[in-house]
């Protein structure tokens, strides 16, 4: 399965994403790690931006659940991966071992959702997403996403993960480029507030309307 391989990359294992078309790219795995990058500014950025309980879909490790609490930003991390929770909690950050598509704790009363790293493209519908973060917001509240800088429109695929000893299953995985975030806010019932630069990467507001 592609969470084994997840979980031996955050062990500490190189692991790699292969596309569909044969084009690789490094996980980045150790970026994501709590207090693998002191001061980062995409960390600092995005966490500063959090205005009140915050809830991280797709929070691996839990690195910007751990920034949060110590701004004293009530926070709560989700993740299916075993041992990126394992993980999280022995670092003492609070995180769910869920589907971001099940039930979850205090729906329709988040300040914020974050969806960092790529997460606006889980399972190849940028769609279903940034719909189900809208259900978790309270009236008012915001989505923090992160788009692609480098792409344009969504280009969705087939992907697997690959180590020196193991080749994992196909599964879906979007690229979401930042010309289309209102578009899609917009037919989930978002709407593009602002949009936040940071060194090349980039941020986007989504607020429930």
């Amino acid at each position: 399965m592609h969470g084994d391989l997840y979980e031996q990359a955050l062990d500490g294992q190189r692991c790699w994403i292969r596309q569909e078309d044969g084009r690789v790219k490094r996980l980045p795995v150790h970026d994501w790690l709590i207090g693998s990058q002191p001061d980062n500014p995409f960390d600092r950025a995005i966490v500063g931006m959090c205005t009140g309980p915050t809830i991280d879909l797709g929070c691996g490790p839990g690195r910007l659940v751990a920034d949060l609490l110590r701004r004293g930003v009530p926070a709560l991390g989700v993740d299916q991966s075993a041992c990126a929770v394992e993980l999280a909690r022995s670092s003492g950050v609070p995180v769910l071992r869920r589907d971001l598509f099940g039930p979850l704790p205090g729906v329709g009363r988040w300040h914020t959702a974050l969806l960092a790293d790529g997460n606006v493209g889980l399972g190849g519908d940028p769609w279903r997403v940034l719909q189900r973060a809208g259900e978790l917001l309270r009236r008012g509240g915001e989505c923090l996403a992160e788009f692609d800088t480098a792409a344009s429109g969504v280009e969705a695929r087939w992907v697997r993960l690959e180590s020196d000893q193991a080749i994992g299953p196909w599964f879906r995985w979007a690229t979401v480029g930042l010309d289309c975030a209102a578009r899609i806010a917009a037919d989930v019932g978002l709407v593009l507030r602002s949009v936040h630069p940071i060194g090349d990467r980039v941020i986007a507001s989504l607020a429930v309307r």
